[in-house]
């Protein structure tokens, strides 16, 4: 053990019976400060010493090390653990090490890379693709204090962020990551015409569509909004008949981490496509919806959409607030007479003919991968990952990724990737 690391600073080692203790020395170069790692049983938490409060008011100081605690036993401990959101980045080993066709880290390093710079053909060199995500804020008083100053901050990397400006972050954050892997494309935000909010951003277009944005009734809203917005690319398309733009629908706490414009290349024969994975009750996520920009393509998926709101409408509003979508949507699939379910099980891309709109389902794992099913059924992250979902407290790690690309110049995407990986379970305060 290393005799400089103050070892005052760990709190309570009376908690951890059976803990053995033990120094290994530059496990992540990329934290300047000390790393604390609390193995319990099979699962492990690295936690850079200098954001974990060990104690009140105690101050990690010392070199940069790693503290391993091992316990089998303390099963109270290790709920107490998983059940804690966290104010920093919280750690751990990264799934699907060992694997060859999933991502391999040591520390934050990646051994094997997940993208390369790639070219890919269109069948039209004027095909363009669109972003489209739903945002709205209201009520900016209520996140200041009588003295102007912001209330909640929140801290990472060098910025603090209030309530409103930790959204606006996400929102930046999510028009940065399409920047930089589709630079050409474009990004629509649906709001309500009420909403507080501006962005100016080269590239993003306000589109404003009149509804009901509550937090109740945002995911109902959602789709109406997707439908409006369907609607108005239908009647301009017959006025610009020069190009063809797709569209991505998408929630905002996402990471595009990869050209998307292949998956319309790839797949020349669908008309809107759906994420889905092996799950029995919400076997799709609505984070994700692609629409192909033609004619026939908006209208059905158009018509797709308008059945998902009556089914929404009749049998899910009481999951209005959440889930509500879908449950509707796979209501919608699932009931269509020729629907096999048994291909949710499978990871693999397939196409349906649904409510007359060919409907191209691809695996989550791919295109909308998540960092708890990443530690779960999708065994770490594959090597061809298109889309991060930061679904639930996760958005501090959407900012935390986005950081720490930004922040390094030998840092790439798939450096990036092995901290989400890593972050496995881990639930933040935001």
């Amino acid at each position: 053990m290393d005799p400089g690391f103050p070892l005052s600073l760990i709190p309570k080692l009376t908690s951890f019976p059976s803990a053995l203790l033990f120094i290994q020395p530059g496990l992540f170069s990329k934290h300047p400060g000390p790393i604390i790692v609390v193995a319990a049983s099979a699962a492990s938490i690295h936690v850079p010493v200098r954001s974990l409060n060990l104690q009140a008011g105690a101050v990690a100081q010392g070199p940069t090390k790693v503290l391993t605690l091992h316990q089998n036993s303390n099963v109270k401990e290790i709920q107490k653990l998983h059940a804690k959101k966290f104010d920093h980045l919280v750690l751990g080993p990264a799934a699907g090490q060992g694997l060859h066709d999933r991502l391999q880290c040591q520390g934050l390093k990646a051994l094997n890379k997940t993208h390369f710079p790639t070219s890919y053909h269109v069948s039209n060199s004027r095909d363009t693709i669109s972003f489209v995500t739903v945002f709205a804020i209201y009520g900016t008083s209520q996140y200041t204090h009588v003295d102007g100053r912001s209330s909640d901050l929140v801290t990472i990397g060098n910025t603090s962020y209030s309530k409103l400006e930790r959204s606006m972050a996400i929102l930046n954050v999510f028009i940065n990551f399409i920047q930089v892997s589709i630079p050409q494309s474009n990004i629509v935000i649906l709001t309500d015409p009420a909403s507080e909010h501006s962005v100016r951003r080269n590239s993003v277009t306000i589109f404003p569509i009149q509804g009901e944005y509550s937090r109740d009734k945002l995911m109902l809203q959602r789709i109406r909004s997707y439908i409006a917005f369907l609607e108005a690319m239908f009647k301009e398309h017959s006025q610009r008949q020069d190009h063809i733009n797709h569209y991505i629908f998408t929630d905002s706490d996402v990471a595009m981490i990869d050209d998307l414009g292949q998956l319309f290349y790839n797949y020349p024969n669908f008309d809107l496509a759906l994420t889905f994975r092996n799950n029995k009750e919400q076997p799709l996520n609505s984070g994700f919806i692609a629409v192909r920009g033609t004619r026939d393509g908006i209208r059905r998926a158009k018509v797709f959409l308008q059945e998902v709101l009556e089914v929404y409408s009749s049998k899910y509003m009481k999951a209005s607030r959440m889930l509500g979508d879908q449950l509707a949507l796979a209501w919608v699939v699932k009931s269509h007479p020729s629907f096999d379910a048994k291909r949710f099980t499978r990871p693999q891309a397939f196409l349906e003919e649904i409510r007359g709109a060919s409907v191209l389902f691809l695996p989550c794992a791919i295109y909308n991968w998540t960092p708890p099913e990443g530690a779960g059924q999708f065994h770490g992250m594959p090597l061809d990952v298109k889309v991060v979902h930061f679904k639930g407290s996760r958005k501090r790690l959407m900012l935390e990724s986005w950081n720490f690309f930004n922040s390094s110049a030998s840092s790439d995407i798939s450096d990036m990737l092995c901290l989400i990986l890593k972050s496995g379970r881990t639930k933040y305060d935001f």
